[in-house]
């Protein structure tokens, strides 16, 4: 309104000619005179009143008094909802603009319209700068988007392979890598593998607040699941969920996965792929050009670039031996001191029976905690169904009964004479099964607890002479001390003769 008062001064006080007010001031001839025709409409004095402030003069030039020739409104369109739209996936201004032209065919030229929008979007609360130091943040999330794979080449069955994305906070350093799904396992191994493509761990892992990460997403104490936590522990590195409902905490990983969508994946969309193996072959080939060729505009440096000045410097050093995957279980012990794990029973020492125990599995073994303590280890299981049990874990009077054998009883029995091993073994071999025996020798080898090895032996001895099979019968020649009395054999009552009127000899046969 300053000008507007100065073309006024101009024109009406100093009685110029359009024409030279307007080449003094270096507005076009056509403007000034609408300004005049718009003053004259007015009904506004001149010289003005000194109580009369610019947005008043504005108001009475060009508001709802002022002179409207030449102006022409134009439909405004609904920014809140444009700017719903932009937060679409793979939605653009240039996009939402050609839908608004194509309604709206006498509104805003493009230019306008990102001017026009940008100006509303300045209102919107402001967003904080993120800083990421070199080495500190490693961002890792799933790309929404998936690649077909054809498992059968007759039928032309497809599976659907999710990509992994991770991208460093400090360069920019992208890494993509497919996996049949998003369960923990391919989660673990996704972070597996970018440790290793990166040479290096970070300070800190920012994810989402995924169901197979976080066991409580919290936004103040968010809580990760053991195996999860394993990890981190085993690279030496700590977890730092975002925060729930705030995606810009992992803007950095949401761009990326922009890039992979477009960059990768658009790039791999008429390709065929049959296994893994070949995706994340194409997808290595294009991350050398993402992250070794591409020239970042505002810094004229490639990923790979700065990746070596700011982060590689300040990653901590890779393990001797990357993390193997282990799953946690809560079980309780049973009565019988095993614990049931993937359909398989492992053994824990019997005091701790009836415990609620934590199973560690990995792909070959079976580790059991107890509070924190690591109480039993195993070789894993084949989920057969079967027990796994340690001697040392069983209590004496089932270990003793355990460690019995054929071979142990019959070598124990020898130590304490040939006729002690010969009736086990005859104990054994009449049995159906020779495990119905072991009780029964058991008990016959203990007997020389109490008897010594010599009544032992010959009570043995005896029960041989008579037929006798079993441990009560020796037990019975010992208590009635039998073992020490000579036993009448079958065929020296044969060699002498029986006389008796009743008998009759081989001569009355003739």
């Amino acid at each position: 309104m300053r000008r507007v008062r100065e073309l006024l001064k101009l024109r009406l006080e100093a009685g110029l000619a359009v024409s030279e007010a307007a080449r003094r001031t270096g507005m076009a001839r056509s403007t000034l005179r609408e300004m005049l025709q718009r003053f004259e409409a007015s009904g506004l004095p001149w010289p003005l009143p000194l109580e009369l402030t610019d947005k008043e003069l504005e108001t009475r030039l060009y508001g709802d008094s002022g002179l409207r020739t030449g102006a022409r409104r134009r439909p405004e369109p609904d920014w809140a909802a444009l700017n719903r739209e932009l937060k679409r996936k793979h939605v653009t201004l240039q996009i939402l603009w050609d839908e608004y032209i194509e309604a709206h065919p006498d509104g805003y030229r493009y230019s306008r319209f990102c001017e026009l929008y940008r100006s509303w979007e300045a209102r919107l609360p402001v967003t904080m700068r993120q800083t990421h130091l070199g080495g500190d943040k490693l961002f890792v999330d799933y790309a929404g988007d998936t690649v077909p794979v054809i498992i059968d080449r007759r039928s032309g069955k497809t599976q659907k392979a999710h990509i992994f994305v991770a991208v460093m906070g400090g360069s920019s350093l992208s890494f993509a890598y497919a996996t049949w799904g998003e369960k923990l396992p391919d989660w673990i191994d996704g972070h597996v593998q970018a440790f290793e493509y990166f040479g290096g761990v970070p300070r800190l892992l920012v994810p989402d607040n995924p169901k197979v990460a976080i066991i409580k997403a919290c936004f103040y104490e968010p809580q990760a699941n053991r195996t999860y936590s394993d990890l981190a522990a085993h690279y030496d590195t700590a977890l730092l969920p975002a925060r729930p409902r705030r995606p810009r905490d992992k803007a950095k990983v949401e761009a990326c996965v922009r890039i992979v969508e477009r960059w990768l994946l658009g790039r791999l969309r008429h390709r065929r792929f049959y296994n893994l193996a070949e995706i994340n072959a194409a997808i290595a080939e294009l991350l050398v050009t993402l992250n070794d060729h591409r020239v970042l505009r505002y810094v004229s440096r490639t990923r790979r670039q700065l990746f070596e000045e700011l982060d590689a410097p300040r990653l901590k050093p890779l393990p001797t031996t990357p993390y193997q995957l282990a799953e946690w279980r809560v079980r309780r012990v049973g009565l019988d001191y095993h614990v049931e794990v993937e359909k398989h029973f492992y053994s824990v020492p019997y005091r701790h029976a009836r415990e609620t125990v934590e199973a560690r599995m990995t792909s070959r073994s079976v580790e059991i905690f107890l509070r924190g303590e690591r109480i039993a280890v195993h070789l894993r299981g084949s989920g057969d169904g079967k027990h796994t049990t340690l001697n040392e874990h069983m209590p004496s009077s089932h270990r003793r009964y355990a460690d019995w054998t054929i071979e142990k009883i019959l070598s124990h029995a020898q130590s304490h004479g040939p006729s002690v091993a010969l009736l086990c073994q005859l104990v054994l071999e009449h049995r159906p099964h020779p495990e119905q025996g072991f009780r029964s020798c058991m008990g016959i080898v203990r007997l020389a607890k109490t008897v010594g090895p010599a009544r032992l032996e010959a009570a043995c001895e005896r029960a041989l002479l008579v037929g006798a099979r079993s441990y009560g019968q020796v037990k019975s020649i010992l208590d009635n001390r039998l073992d020490g009395q000579p036993v009448r054999r079958r065929k020296d009552e044969a060699e002498t003769p029986v006389a008796h009127g009743n008998i009759r000899g081989s001569k009355y046969y003739h």
